[in-house]
Protein backbone atom coordinates (compact mmCIF):
# COMPACT_ATOMS: atom_id res chain seq x y z
CA UNK A 1 0.00 0.00 0.00
CA UNK A 2 1.38 3.40 -0.91
CA UNK A 3 -1.53 5.85 -0.78
CA UNK A 4 0.08 8.77 -2.59
CA UNK A 5 -0.22 7.65 -5.57
CA UNK A 6 17.63 10.82 -21.71
CA UNK A 7 27.88 13.93 -34.52
CA UNK A 8 28.37 10.78 -36.32
CA UNK A 9 26.53 7.59 -36.93
CA UNK A 10 27.06 4.11 -35.52
CA UNK A 11 26.35 1.70 -38.33
CA UNK A 12 23.78 -0.95 -37.51
CA UNK A 13 26.27 -3.58 -38.58
CA UNK A 14 28.51 -2.53 -35.68
CA UNK A 15 25.86 -3.57 -33.19
CA UNK A 16 26.77 -7.22 -32.95
CA UNK A 17 26.44 -9.73 -30.18
CA UNK A 18 29.45 -9.66 -27.91
CA UNK A 19 31.54 -12.82 -27.90
CA UNK A 20 33.21 -11.57 -24.72
CA UNK A 21 30.23 -12.27 -22.52
CA UNK A 22 29.83 -15.89 -21.50
CA UNK A 23 26.59 -17.62 -22.37
CA UNK A 24 25.80 -18.17 -18.70
CA UNK A 25 26.11 -14.43 -18.03
CA UNK A 26 23.59 -13.68 -20.78
CA UNK A 27 21.31 -16.40 -19.46
CA UNK A 28 21.51 -14.93 -15.95
CA UNK A 29 20.70 -11.44 -17.27
CA UNK A 30 17.64 -12.80 -19.02
CA UNK A 31 16.65 -14.69 -15.87
CA UNK A 32 16.88 -11.49 -13.79
CA UNK A 33 14.52 -9.65 -16.15
CA UNK A 34 12.17 -12.60 -16.62
CA UNK A 35 11.74 -12.85 -12.84
CA UNK A 36 10.24 -9.34 -12.85
CA UNK A 37 8.17 -10.11 -15.94
CA UNK A 38 6.74 -13.21 -14.26
CA UNK A 39 5.86 -11.07 -11.25
CA UNK A 40 3.95 -8.64 -13.52
CA UNK A 41 6.35 -5.86 -12.58
CA UNK A 42 7.96 -5.30 -16.00
CA UNK A 43 7.02 -5.04 -19.66
CA UNK A 44 9.48 -3.48 -22.07
CA UNK A 45 12.86 -3.72 -23.78
CA UNK A 46 16.33 -4.17 -22.32
CA UNK A 47 19.79 -3.69 -23.81
CA UNK A 48 23.27 -4.27 -22.37
CA UNK A 49 26.40 -3.45 -24.38
CA UNK A 50 30.15 -3.21 -23.96
CA UNK A 51 31.28 -0.38 -26.22
CA UNK A 52 29.62 -1.14 -29.60
CA UNK A 53 29.08 -4.83 -28.86
CA UNK A 54 25.60 -5.79 -27.69
CA UNK A 55 25.55 -8.39 -24.94
CA UNK A 56 21.79 -8.64 -24.42
CA UNK A 57 18.98 -7.09 -26.44
CA UNK A 58 15.55 -8.47 -25.75
CA UNK A 59 11.93 -7.39 -25.32
CA UNK A 60 9.37 -8.69 -22.85
CA UNK A 61 5.62 -8.51 -22.47
CA UNK A 62 3.12 -6.54 -24.52
CA UNK A 63 3.34 -3.30 -26.44
CA UNK A 64 -0.47 -3.37 -26.50
CA UNK A 65 -2.44 -5.56 -24.13
CA UNK A 66 -5.80 -5.10 -25.84
CA UNK A 67 -4.46 -6.42 -29.15
CA UNK A 68 -1.93 -8.81 -27.55
CA UNK A 69 0.93 -7.26 -29.52
CA UNK A 70 4.35 -8.12 -28.15
CA UNK A 71 7.11 -5.66 -27.36
CA UNK A 72 10.17 -5.99 -29.62
CA UNK A 73 13.72 -4.62 -29.49
CA UNK A 74 12.56 -1.87 -31.88
CA UNK A 75 9.52 -0.79 -29.83
CA UNK A 76 9.39 2.95 -29.11
CA UNK A 77 8.79 4.15 -25.56
CA UNK A 78 8.25 7.49 -23.92
CA UNK A 79 11.50 8.05 -22.03
CA UNK A 80 10.28 10.64 -19.50
CA UNK A 81 13.07 12.48 -17.74
CA UNK A 82 15.85 10.86 -19.76
CA UNK A 83 14.78 13.75 -22.01
CA UNK A 84 16.74 16.02 -19.66
CA UNK A 85 20.03 14.66 -21.07
CA UNK A 86 19.04 15.89 -24.51
CA UNK A 87 17.96 19.25 -23.11
CA UNK A 88 21.28 19.63 -21.31
CA UNK A 89 23.23 18.72 -24.46
CA UNK A 90 21.16 21.23 -26.45
CA UNK A 91 22.03 24.03 -24.03
CA UNK A 92 25.72 23.10 -24.24
CA UNK A 93 25.58 23.06 -28.06
CA UNK A 94 24.08 26.55 -27.99
CA UNK A 95 26.82 27.69 -25.61
CA UNK A 96 29.48 26.35 -28.01
CA UNK A 97 27.82 28.39 -30.79
CA UNK A 98 27.92 31.58 -28.72
CA UNK A 99 24.15 31.82 -28.28
CA UNK A 100 24.23 31.69 -24.47
CA UNK A 101 26.39 30.92 -21.43
CA UNK A 102 25.63 28.61 -18.52
CA UNK A 103 26.14 31.46 -16.06
CA UNK A 104 23.60 33.65 -17.88
CA UNK A 105 20.78 34.76 -15.59
CA UNK A 106 17.44 33.34 -16.68
CA UNK A 107 16.09 36.88 -17.07
CA UNK A 108 18.53 37.44 -19.98
CA UNK A 109 16.53 34.94 -22.02
CA UNK A 110 13.12 35.19 -20.35
CA UNK A 111 12.08 38.83 -20.10
CA UNK A 112 9.10 38.06 -17.86
CA UNK A 113 11.30 36.59 -15.13
CA UNK A 114 10.28 37.95 -11.71
CA UNK A 115 12.73 39.81 -9.49
CA UNK A 116 13.06 36.74 -7.27
CA UNK A 117 14.80 35.01 -10.20
CA UNK A 118 17.49 37.70 -10.58
CA UNK A 119 20.23 35.41 -9.32
CA UNK A 120 18.90 32.23 -11.00
CA UNK A 121 21.21 31.09 -13.81
CA UNK A 122 20.85 28.52 -16.57
CA UNK A 123 23.28 26.29 -14.68
CA UNK A 124 20.98 26.40 -11.65
CA UNK A 125 18.15 25.15 -13.86
CA UNK A 126 20.31 22.35 -15.26
CA UNK A 127 21.41 21.16 -11.81
CA UNK A 128 18.03 21.51 -10.07
CA UNK A 129 19.46 24.11 -7.70
CA UNK A 130 17.34 27.11 -8.73
CA UNK A 131 14.83 26.90 -5.89
CA UNK A 132 11.97 27.19 -8.41
CA UNK A 133 9.17 24.87 -7.26
CA UNK A 134 8.37 21.75 -9.27
CA UNK A 135 5.14 22.32 -11.21
CA UNK A 136 4.30 18.61 -11.47
CA UNK A 137 3.86 18.62 -7.68
CA UNK A 138 1.19 21.33 -7.75
CA UNK A 139 -2.38 20.20 -6.92
CA UNK A 140 -3.65 21.64 -10.22
CA UNK A 141 -1.21 19.57 -12.28
CA UNK A 142 -3.45 16.49 -12.35
CA UNK A 143 -6.17 18.47 -14.12
CA UNK A 144 -3.83 20.59 -16.23
CA UNK A 145 -1.97 17.62 -17.71
CA UNK A 146 -5.05 16.58 -19.68
CA UNK A 147 -5.03 19.63 -21.93
CA UNK A 148 -2.77 21.13 -24.58
CA UNK A 149 -1.02 24.05 -22.89
CA UNK A 150 1.38 26.62 -24.39
CA UNK A 151 4.85 26.65 -22.82
CA UNK A 152 4.46 30.22 -21.59
CA UNK A 153 1.25 29.26 -19.79
CA UNK A 154 3.04 26.37 -18.10
CA UNK A 155 5.80 28.72 -16.96
CA UNK A 156 3.10 31.04 -15.65
CA UNK A 157 2.07 28.34 -13.18
CA UNK A 158 5.26 28.80 -11.17
CA UNK A 159 6.63 32.18 -12.31
CA UNK A 160 5.18 34.11 -9.41
CA UNK A 161 5.59 31.49 -6.72
CA UNK A 162 8.30 32.09 -4.10
CA UNK A 163 11.59 30.26 -4.39
CA UNK A 164 11.94 27.28 -2.08
CA UNK A 165 15.55 28.24 -1.25
CA UNK A 166 18.30 30.58 -2.39
CA UNK A 167 19.67 29.62 -5.83
CA UNK A 168 22.64 27.28 -5.52
CA UNK A 169 22.02 26.61 -1.84
CA UNK A 170 20.32 23.23 -2.22
CA UNK A 171 19.28 20.67 -4.82
CA UNK A 172 15.60 19.86 -5.28
CA UNK A 173 14.43 18.10 -8.44
CA UNK A 174 12.36 20.52 -10.51
CA UNK A 175 10.72 19.86 -13.87
CA UNK A 176 9.94 23.58 -13.91
CA UNK A 177 13.60 24.39 -14.49
CA UNK A 178 13.71 22.18 -17.56
CA UNK A 179 10.58 23.81 -18.99
CA UNK A 180 12.46 27.10 -18.73
CA UNK A 181 15.46 25.52 -20.45
CA UNK A 182 13.14 24.43 -23.26
CA UNK A 183 11.98 28.03 -23.60
CA UNK A 184 15.61 29.24 -23.69
CA UNK A 185 16.50 26.70 -26.39
CA UNK A 186 13.59 27.85 -28.53
CA UNK A 187 14.39 31.53 -28.12
CA UNK A 188 18.15 31.18 -28.66
CA UNK A 189 17.81 28.88 -31.69
CA UNK A 190 14.69 30.26 -33.33
CA UNK A 191 13.38 26.69 -33.56
CA UNK A 192 10.89 24.66 -31.59
CA UNK A 193 12.42 22.35 -29.00
CA UNK A 194 11.29 19.32 -31.01
CA UNK A 195 12.85 20.65 -34.22
CA UNK A 196 16.11 21.66 -32.53
CA UNK A 197 16.66 18.25 -30.96
CA UNK A 198 15.74 16.52 -34.22
CA UNK A 199 18.06 18.66 -36.37
CA UNK A 200 21.00 18.90 -33.99
CA UNK A 201 21.00 15.53 -32.20
CA UNK A 202 18.74 12.83 -33.62
CA UNK A 203 19.51 13.31 -37.33
CA UNK A 204 23.29 13.81 -36.99
CA UNK A 205 23.58 10.82 -34.64
CA UNK A 206 21.47 8.54 -36.81
CA UNK A 207 18.75 8.17 -34.17
CA UNK A 208 15.98 7.40 -36.64
CA UNK A 209 13.63 5.94 -34.04
CA UNK A 210 13.61 8.92 -31.65
CA UNK A 211 11.58 12.10 -31.55
CA UNK A 212 9.23 14.34 -29.64
CA UNK A 213 6.10 12.40 -28.76
CA UNK A 214 2.64 13.40 -29.93
CA UNK A 215 -0.88 12.50 -28.89
CA UNK A 216 -2.14 12.92 -32.45
CA UNK A 217 0.59 11.63 -34.77
CA UNK A 218 0.75 8.01 -35.89
CA UNK A 219 4.10 6.75 -34.62
CA UNK A 220 4.88 3.20 -35.84
CA UNK A 221 5.90 0.65 -33.20
CA UNK A 222 5.03 2.94 -30.28
CA UNK A 223 4.03 1.11 -27.12
CA UNK A 224 0.90 1.87 -25.14
CA UNK A 225 1.48 2.75 -21.49
CA UNK A 226 0.07 0.92 -18.48
CA UNK A 227 0.00 1.16 -14.72
CA UNK A 228 -1.08 -1.05 -11.86
CA UNK A 229 -4.40 -0.96 -10.04
CA UNK A 230 -4.20 -3.42 -7.19
CA UNK A 231 -3.26 -6.73 -8.79
CA UNK A 232 -4.43 -5.70 -12.27
CA UNK A 233 -2.91 -3.68 -15.11
CA UNK A 234 -4.90 -0.76 -16.48
CA UNK A 235 -4.38 1.89 -19.13
CA UNK A 236 -2.32 4.78 -17.78
CA UNK A 237 -3.74 8.25 -17.24
CA UNK A 238 -3.75 10.62 -20.21
CA UNK A 239 -1.13 13.34 -20.39
CA UNK A 240 -1.04 15.84 -23.23
CA UNK A 241 2.48 15.79 -24.61
CA UNK A 242 2.70 19.58 -24.67
CA UNK A 243 3.04 19.38 -20.88
CA UNK A 244 6.37 17.56 -20.31
CA UNK A 245 8.19 19.47 -23.09
CA UNK A 246 11.98 19.68 -22.48
CA UNK A 247 11.58 17.99 -19.10
CA UNK A 248 10.20 14.70 -20.43
CA UNK A 249 8.59 14.83 -23.87
CA UNK A 250 10.76 12.52 -25.97
CA UNK A 251 10.43 8.90 -27.11
CA UNK A 252 13.17 6.51 -28.20
CA UNK A 253 14.30 2.88 -28.46
CA UNK A 254 16.94 0.86 -26.67
CA UNK A 255 19.22 0.80 -29.72
CA UNK A 256 18.89 4.54 -30.38
CA UNK A 257 19.81 5.24 -26.77
CA UNK A 258 22.91 3.10 -27.18
CA UNK A 259 23.78 5.24 -30.23
CA UNK A 260 23.24 8.31 -28.07
CA UNK A 261 25.56 7.13 -25.29
CA UNK A 262 28.30 5.85 -27.60
CA UNK A 263 28.49 9.16 -29.44
CA UNK A 264 27.85 11.55 -26.57
CA UNK A 265 30.54 10.02 -24.37
CA UNK A 266 32.71 9.32 -27.42
CA UNK A 267 33.01 13.06 -28.06
CA UNK A 268 31.08 13.09 -31.33
CA UNK A 269 28.46 15.62 -30.25
CA UNK A 270 29.98 17.98 -27.69
CA UNK A 271 33.45 19.40 -27.22
CA UNK A 272 35.61 17.91 -24.47
CA UNK A 273 35.04 21.00 -22.32
CA UNK A 274 31.27 20.80 -22.72
CA UNK A 275 31.20 17.08 -21.96
CA UNK A 276 33.21 17.71 -18.80
CA UNK A 277 30.65 20.28 -17.72
CA UNK A 278 27.81 17.88 -18.43
CA UNK A 279 29.34 15.08 -16.35
CA UNK A 280 30.65 17.08 -13.36
CA UNK A 281 28.26 16.90 -10.39
CA UNK A 282 27.32 20.04 -8.50
CA UNK A 283 25.11 18.99 -5.59
CA UNK A 284 23.67 15.63 -4.55
CA UNK A 285 25.73 13.83 -7.23
CA UNK A 286 23.74 15.59 -9.97
CA UNK A 287 25.49 17.19 -12.95
CA UNK A 288 23.75 18.64 -16.04
CA UNK A 289 20.81 16.36 -16.78
CA UNK A 290 22.79 13.43 -15.37
CA UNK A 291 23.25 11.71 -12.05
CA UNK A 292 26.87 10.78 -11.37
CA UNK A 293 27.62 7.82 -9.12
CA UNK A 294 31.21 7.67 -7.90
CA UNK A 295 31.20 4.65 -5.57
CA UNK A 296 32.95 1.40 -6.46
CA UNK A 297 32.68 2.39 -10.14
CA UNK A 298 31.70 5.61 -11.89
CA UNK A 299 28.31 5.64 -13.56
CA UNK A 300 26.33 8.31 -15.44
CA UNK A 301 22.61 7.66 -15.35
CA UNK A 302 19.12 9.08 -15.38
CA UNK A 303 15.70 7.60 -14.91
CA UNK A 304 12.41 8.64 -16.37
CA UNK A 305 8.83 8.37 -15.26
CA UNK A 306 5.73 9.51 -17.12
CA UNK A 307 2.20 8.17 -17.28
CA UNK A 308 2.48 4.53 -18.35
CA UNK A 309 6.27 4.46 -18.73
CA UNK A 310 9.36 4.13 -16.54
CA UNK A 311 12.91 4.10 -17.89
CA UNK A 312 16.56 3.96 -16.84
CA UNK A 313 19.65 4.75 -18.90
CA UNK A 314 23.12 4.06 -17.46
CA UNK A 315 26.69 4.35 -18.74
CA UNK A 316 29.92 3.25 -17.04
CA UNK A 317 32.68 5.41 -18.60
CA UNK A 318 35.62 3.35 -17.33
CA UNK A 319 34.36 0.13 -18.92
CA UNK A 320 32.13 1.64 -21.66
CA UNK A 321 29.22 -0.49 -20.51
CA UNK A 322 25.75 0.77 -21.46
CA UNK A 323 22.53 -0.45 -19.89
CA UNK A 324 19.10 0.57 -21.16
CA UNK A 325 15.81 -0.49 -19.59
CA UNK A 326 12.58 0.91 -21.07
CA UNK A 327 9.19 -0.11 -19.68
CA UNK A 328 5.63 0.60 -20.76
CA UNK A 329 4.47 -0.23 -17.24
CA UNK A 330 4.83 2.18 -14.34
CA UNK A 331 6.99 0.95 -11.48
CA UNK A 332 10.56 0.66 -10.27
CA UNK A 333 11.55 -2.39 -12.35
CA UNK A 334 13.77 -0.51 -14.88
CA UNK A 335 15.98 0.87 -12.11
CA UNK A 336 16.27 -2.57 -10.53
CA UNK A 337 17.00 -4.21 -13.89
CA UNK A 338 19.64 -1.64 -14.84
CA UNK A 339 21.41 -1.95 -11.49
CA UNK A 340 21.48 -5.75 -11.58
CA UNK A 341 22.47 -6.07 -15.24
CA UNK A 342 25.16 -3.42 -14.74
CA UNK A 343 26.59 -5.47 -11.88
CA UNK A 344 26.45 -8.68 -13.92
CA UNK A 345 28.20 -6.96 -16.83
CA UNK A 346 31.06 -6.19 -14.44
CA UNK A 347 31.43 -9.76 -13.25
CA UNK A 348 29.49 -9.50 -10.02
CA UNK A 349 27.07 -12.07 -8.65
CA UNK A 350 23.40 -11.20 -8.18
CA UNK A 351 21.17 -13.00 -5.71
CA UNK A 352 17.42 -12.64 -6.14
CA UNK A 353 15.22 -12.28 -3.10
CA UNK A 354 13.68 -15.74 -3.42
CA UNK A 355 17.18 -17.24 -3.62
CA UNK A 356 18.28 -15.84 -0.27
CA UNK A 357 18.47 -18.24 2.70
CA UNK A 358 16.95 -17.13 5.98
CA UNK A 359 18.69 -17.96 9.27
CA UNK A 360 17.61 -17.65 12.89
CA UNK A 361 19.17 -14.88 15.00
CA UNK A 362 18.73 -14.71 18.81
CA UNK A 363 16.32 -12.06 20.04
CA UNK A 364 19.09 -10.55 22.16
CA UNK A 365 20.99 -9.73 18.95
CA UNK A 366 17.91 -8.30 17.27
CA UNK A 367 17.23 -6.03 20.24
CA UNK A 368 20.56 -4.31 19.66
CA UNK A 369 19.35 -3.06 16.26
CA UNK A 370 16.15 -1.41 17.49
CA UNK A 371 16.23 2.33 17.01
CA UNK A 372 15.89 5.24 14.61
CA UNK A 373 18.35 5.80 11.75
CA UNK A 374 18.53 8.90 9.52
CA UNK A 375 18.68 8.24 5.76
CA UNK A 376 18.43 12.01 5.22
CA UNK A 377 17.36 15.02 7.30
CA UNK A 378 13.71 14.29 6.43
CA UNK A 379 13.74 10.50 6.04
CA UNK A 380 14.21 8.03 8.88
CA UNK A 381 14.42 4.26 9.13
CA UNK A 382 12.54 2.94 12.15
CA UNK A 383 13.68 -0.49 13.31
CA UNK A 384 11.44 -2.33 15.78
CA UNK A 385 10.74 -5.82 17.06
CA UNK A 386 7.44 -7.60 16.66
CA UNK A 387 7.90 -10.66 18.85
CA UNK A 388 11.10 -12.19 17.48
CA UNK A 389 10.66 -10.55 14.06
CA UNK A 390 12.77 -7.52 13.07
CA UNK A 391 10.62 -4.94 11.31
CA UNK A 392 11.81 -1.90 9.36
CA UNK A 393 9.88 1.12 8.15
CA UNK A 394 11.09 4.08 6.09
CA UNK A 395 9.32 7.41 6.57
CA UNK A 396 6.09 7.43 4.60
CA UNK A 397 6.32 3.78 3.60
CA UNK A 398 4.88 0.49 4.81
CA UNK A 399 6.26 -1.65 7.61
CA UNK A 400 8.35 -4.51 6.23
CA UNK A 401 9.63 -7.61 7.98
CA UNK A 402 13.41 -8.05 7.69
CA UNK A 403 14.81 -11.59 7.52
CA UNK A 404 18.34 -12.46 8.60
CA UNK A 405 20.81 -13.98 6.15
CA UNK A 406 23.65 -13.32 8.60
CA UNK A 407 23.73 -11.94 12.17
CA UNK A 408 24.22 -8.41 10.77
CA UNK A 409 22.57 -8.48 7.33
CA UNK A 410 18.83 -8.72 6.70
CA UNK A 411 16.75 -8.83 3.54
CA UNK A 412 13.23 -7.77 2.66
CA UNK A 413 10.82 -9.97 0.74
CA UNK A 414 8.45 -7.27 -0.51
CA UNK A 415 11.23 -5.43 -2.35
CA UNK A 416 14.79 -6.33 -3.37
CA UNK A 417 16.68 -4.51 -0.62
CA UNK A 418 18.95 -5.45 2.25
CA UNK A 419 19.86 -3.79 5.54
CA UNK A 420 23.37 -4.25 6.99
CA UNK A 421 23.93 -3.15 10.61
CA UNK A 422 27.40 -1.87 11.45
CA UNK A 423 29.09 -1.75 14.84
CA UNK A 424 31.79 0.61 16.08
CA UNK A 425 33.45 -0.11 19.42
CA UNK A 426 30.80 -2.65 20.31
CA UNK A 427 27.80 -0.38 19.58
CA UNK A 428 25.54 -0.33 16.53
CA UNK A 429 26.22 3.07 14.96
CA UNK A 430 24.54 2.91 11.55
CA UNK A 431 22.81 0.75 9.00
CA UNK A 432 23.60 0.48 5.29
CA UNK A 433 20.79 0.11 2.76
CA UNK A 434 21.77 -2.01 -0.25
CA UNK A 435 19.29 -1.40 -3.06
CA UNK A 436 19.50 -0.91 -6.82
CA UNK A 437 23.28 -1.24 -6.89
CA UNK A 438 23.65 1.60 -4.39
CA UNK A 439 24.74 1.69 -0.78
CA UNK A 440 23.15 4.33 1.45
CA UNK A 441 24.33 4.88 5.01
CA UNK A 442 21.82 5.80 7.72
CA UNK A 443 23.33 7.03 11.00
CA UNK A 444 21.68 5.89 14.20
CA UNK A 445 20.07 8.86 15.95
CA UNK A 446 18.17 7.11 18.73
CA UNK A 447 18.01 3.77 20.51
CA UNK A 448 14.23 4.01 20.47
CA UNK A 449 11.42 4.57 17.98
CA UNK A 450 8.71 7.16 18.53
CA UNK A 451 5.42 5.32 18.97
CA UNK A 452 2.03 6.89 18.30
CA UNK A 453 -0.41 6.31 21.12
CA UNK A 454 -3.86 5.07 20.20
CA UNK A 455 -6.95 6.39 21.94
CA UNK A 456 -10.49 5.04 21.79
CA UNK A 457 -13.30 7.05 20.26
CA UNK A 458 -16.94 5.90 20.25
CA UNK A 459 -18.56 4.92 16.98
CA UNK A 460 -20.90 7.94 17.05
CA UNK A 461 -17.84 10.22 17.12
CA UNK A 462 -16.41 8.46 14.08
CA UNK A 463 -19.52 8.65 11.88
CA UNK A 464 -18.89 12.27 10.86
CA UNK A 465 -15.64 11.30 9.13
CA UNK A 466 -17.28 8.80 6.77
CA UNK A 467 -17.19 9.97 3.15
CA UNK A 468 -15.21 10.23 -0.08
CA UNK A 469 -12.32 12.67 -0.27
CA UNK A 470 -10.60 13.52 -3.57
CA UNK A 471 -6.82 13.76 -3.26
CA UNK A 472 -6.49 14.29 -7.01
CA UNK A 473 -8.64 13.59 -10.08
CA UNK A 474 -9.16 9.85 -10.31
CA UNK A 475 -7.73 9.15 -6.85
CA UNK A 476 -10.03 9.18 -3.84
CA UNK A 477 -9.62 8.36 -0.18
CA UNK A 478 -12.82 6.64 0.88
CA UNK A 479 -13.44 6.57 4.64
CA UNK A 480 -15.81 3.91 5.98
CA UNK A 481 -16.96 2.82 9.40
CA UNK A 482 -16.95 -0.92 9.98
CA UNK A 483 -18.41 -1.55 13.42
CA UNK A 484 -16.36 0.77 15.62
CA UNK A 485 -13.35 0.79 13.30
CA UNK A 486 -12.57 3.58 10.85
CA UNK A 487 -11.28 2.11 7.57
CA UNK A 488 -9.54 3.80 4.64
CA UNK A 489 -10.00 2.60 1.03
CA UNK A 490 -7.64 4.43 -1.38
CA UNK A 491 -8.48 4.07 -5.07
CA UNK A 492 -6.98 0.87 -6.48
CA UNK A 493 -5.33 -0.13 -3.20
CA UNK A 494 -6.02 -2.38 -0.27
CA UNK A 495 -8.03 -1.08 2.67
CA UNK A 496 -6.28 -0.02 5.87
CA UNK A 497 -7.49 0.53 9.40
CA UNK A 498 -7.17 3.99 10.95
CA UNK A 499 -6.50 4.49 14.66
CA UNK A 500 -7.32 7.65 16.59
CA UNK A 501 -4.44 9.70 17.91
CA UNK A 502 -6.72 12.59 18.86
CA UNK A 503 -10.32 13.60 18.25
CA UNK A 504 -9.57 14.53 14.61
CA UNK A 505 -6.24 12.85 13.78
CA UNK A 506 -5.78 9.20 12.84
CA UNK A 507 -2.82 7.05 11.89
CA UNK A 508 -2.07 3.78 10.14
CA UNK A 509 -0.15 0.93 11.69
CA UNK A 510 0.80 -0.37 8.26
CA UNK A 511 1.89 2.80 6.46
CA UNK A 512 3.86 5.62 8.07
CA UNK A 513 1.08 8.10 7.46
CA UNK A 514 -1.57 10.08 9.30
CA UNK A 515 -4.82 11.80 8.40
CA UNK A 516 -6.20 14.93 10.02
CA UNK A 517 -9.83 15.86 9.40
CA UNK A 518 -10.97 19.50 9.17
CA UNK A 519 -14.43 20.98 9.59
CA UNK A 520 -16.37 24.23 9.22
CA UNK A 521 -18.01 26.36 11.87
CA UNK A 522 -21.04 24.08 11.82
CA UNK A 523 -18.91 21.09 12.73
CA UNK A 524 -19.23 19.49 9.28
CA UNK A 525 -16.13 17.75 7.95
CA UNK A 526 -15.03 19.53 4.76
CA UNK A 527 -11.63 18.04 3.96
CA UNK A 528 -8.71 16.05 5.28
CA UNK A 529 -4.93 16.42 5.21
CA UNK A 530 -2.78 13.40 4.41
CA UNK A 531 0.73 13.43 5.87
CA UNK A 532 2.90 10.66 4.49
CA UNK A 533 6.67 10.96 4.67
CA UNK A 534 7.58 14.20 2.90
CA UNK A 535 4.17 14.35 1.21
CA UNK A 536 1.44 16.59 2.56
CA UNK A 537 -1.78 17.03 0.64
CA UNK A 538 -5.37 18.10 1.17
CA UNK A 539 -8.33 16.07 -0.05
CA UNK A 540 -11.73 17.77 -0.34
CA UNK A 541 -14.85 15.90 0.67
CA UNK A 542 -17.08 15.11 -2.31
Amino acid sequence: MHWTAFRGVIAAAALVLSAVCHAQDIERMDQIVQHLVDGKQFMGSVLVARADQIVLHKAYGSANLEWDIANTPTTKYRIGSITKQFTSASILLLEERGKLKLDDPVKKHFAEAPATWDSVTLEHLLTHTSGIPNFTSFPEYQKLKQFQTPLTDLIGLFKDKPLEFAPGEKMAYSNSGYLLLGYVIEKASGMSYADFVQANIFTPLGMKDSGYDSNASIIPRRAAGYTRSGESLVNADFVHMSIPHAAGGLYSTTEDLLRWQRQLYGGKLLSGASLTKMTTPFKNDYALGLAVQTGKRKMYSHGGGIEGFNTLLAYYPDTQVSVVALANLNGGAPAEIAAKLGSLAHGETITLTHERKEIAVPRAVLERYVGTYALSPQVNVMVTLDGDQLVTQVSGQIRAAAFAESPTRFFLKIVDAQWEFVETDGKVTHVVLHQGGRETKAQRTSDTVAVKREITLPANALKKFVGTYQLRPGFDLVIKLEGEQLVLNPTGQKSDRLYAESADTFFSKVVDASIQFHGNDQGEITHLTLNQGQFKGDARRK
